[in-house]
């Protein structure tokens, strides 16, 4: 494996893989588990402001994320794109795909940030929000949603920058990012050096200023991420084939990301029924969770961007076996610290509230946890690899049935109407990860698009259905 003076690593031409993983896995690790610090001290920060302010920020941060997706779709697909593109030498494309995708993210961007600038009070209502806590829903609501633009900014420029190998850029730049929040947060909510308390509007501020930064910084990055540099008459770059293929591969993406985050928004609505104790509860477990699984994720990713590149340049029995060490190297690292977070769950749910009973509810969690986190490493390690191929259909039409039978529906029938609480709703929480790990799992095992595209790369023949032989792997790569 070599890498250029920019920092573009050149995937395919890894021996075995392994290097390349760890290489790209590490940066990607270092930038998400610093965002999930970010969130932890967002979380311990709110805490000293009130347990209701936590549960707000828990259930808005889901709003979020769902509405994060719908203009870090084409991030997405572009970026597989990129990373198929670069694999396969036609750099120009990759440039070109890149810039229609950061265009469409930041355009969707806007309009999401107005819409919850302008209409966060009903936007609050309609999430089950309770009377007493809509004054503090208006506040993140409106500034931390008003600045989301800038999120889908950042995503999509940093999609783009990651899968020309270079992941070490946005790890700088997240590192930057969370130290200037971190600060900000501390002057701006207690009020430090003369300034006014702020409290929850503190946080909104600290957002935004901080992600702006980041996103300066991720724009010189990109206009030097490509073999020629990116201007900014550039951005008005469009080619209809290209952009084409990046609505093809993302809007399955799309529906499948949306359908989670969606999924998770009904699931908080519900955990607000069960009460605000529940629901902080759920909100300080979700970030210890998210690092038990921050390494994994990195893998995942990592994973997704190596196979891109060796499906690009047809190395198939690469990519086929990638997805399996990919897998394998996730969920031991996954399963360890999911093991850890279940022996000293009690103590760092501490660290986030004196509240006993907001505490037990949490520890009663923890044992679940060591199922759940496997189950979604495997879902997520091997969907990635199938949508680092394209097949992105697949993945979507069985994300939105098992999310809403199992995950929400299962959800409400037996977290809600059975009674059975925050025990119900991991149960099928569980079974929905299981389920669509399984699948997916069962969709590679398969190979139909790597055979397919085998097929096509040795003359443009159909592969006909009932072949279901292991013909791929005594080819060369």
């Amino acid at each position: 494996m070599s890498a250029t003076g920019e920092g573009r690593v050149e995937l395919v031409k890894s021996g075995s893989g392994r290097v390349g993983l760890w290489m790209l896995a590490w940066p990607i690790f270092i930038e998400i588990f610093l965002q999930t610090l970010l969130g932890t001290v967002d979380t311990i920060m709110v805490s000293r402001i009130s347990d209701d302010a936590v549960a707000v920020v828990g259930i808005s941060n889901q709003l979020f994320g769902a509405l994060t997706t719908l203009f870090t779709t084409f991030a997405g697909g572009a970026g597989i794109l990129i990373a198929q593109r670069i694999g396969s030498g036609r750099h120009e494309d990759a440039r070109k795909i890149a810039i229609m995708g950061v265009t469409a993210s930041s355009v969707l961007g806007f309009a999401v940030s107005i819409l919850l600038f302008l209409f966060s009070d009903p936007i609050a209502r309609a999430l089950h929000i309770s009377g007493g806590l809509i004054p503090l829903a208006h506040v993140y609501l409106t500034y931390v949603g008003g600045g989301l633009f800038l999120v889908g900014m950042s995503a999509s420029l940093g999609s783009a920058i990651r899968n020309t190998g270079n992941t070490r850029g946005p790890m700088y730049t997240g590192v930057a990012v969370n130290v200037i929040h971190i600060i900000l947060n501390y002057i701006l909510i207690f009020g430090m050096f003369g300034l006014p308390e702020m409290g929850l509007g503190g946080i909104a501020v600290s957002n935004v200023v901080s992600r702006l930064l980041g996103v300066v910084v991720l724009l010189y990055m990109f206009s030097g991420a490509f073999e020629r540099t990116i201007r900014l008459r550039d951005f008005r770059t469009f080619s209809k084939k290209l952009f084409g293929e990046i609505v093809r591969i993302s809007w399955p993406l799309g529906l499948n990301s949306s359908s989670w985050v969606l999924s998770q928004l009904a699931i908080y609505s519900f955990l607000a029924l069960l009460g605000a104790k529940e629901l902080a509860a759920r909100t300080y477990l979700n970030t210890l969770e998210s690092f038990c699984f921050t390494l994994g994720y990195a893998i995942a990713m990592a994973g997704q961007i190596q196979i891109a590149h060796l499906f690009g340049a047809r190395q198939m029995k690469e990519a086929y076996r990638g997805a399996y060490r990919t897998l394998y190297i996730g969920l031991a690292i996954v399963s360890a610290n999911v093991l850890l977070l279940f022996l000293f769950g009690r103590t760092l749910l501490g660290f986030f509230t004196a509240d006993q009973e907001i505490i037990s509810i949490g520890v009663s969690l923890l044992a679940l946890n060591l199922i759940l986190q496997p189950c979604k490493m495997l879902n997520m390690a091997m969907g990635n690899c199938l949508n680092a191929i394209g097949d992105t259909r697949y993945t979507m039409v069985v994300s939105i049935i098992s999310m809403s039978l199992i995950g929400v529906g299962g959800s409400y029938l037996f977290g809600i109407s059975a009674g059975w609480g925050l025990v119900g709703i991991y149960c099928c929480m569980i079974a929905d990860e299981a389920a669509r790990g399984l699948l997916v799992l069962r969709r590679w095992r398969g190979q139909k698009v790597l055979r397919e595209a085998e097929a096509q790369a040795a003359g443009g023949q159909p592969v006909r259905s009932g072949k279901r032989s292991k013909v791929l792997f005594k080819m060369e790569g």
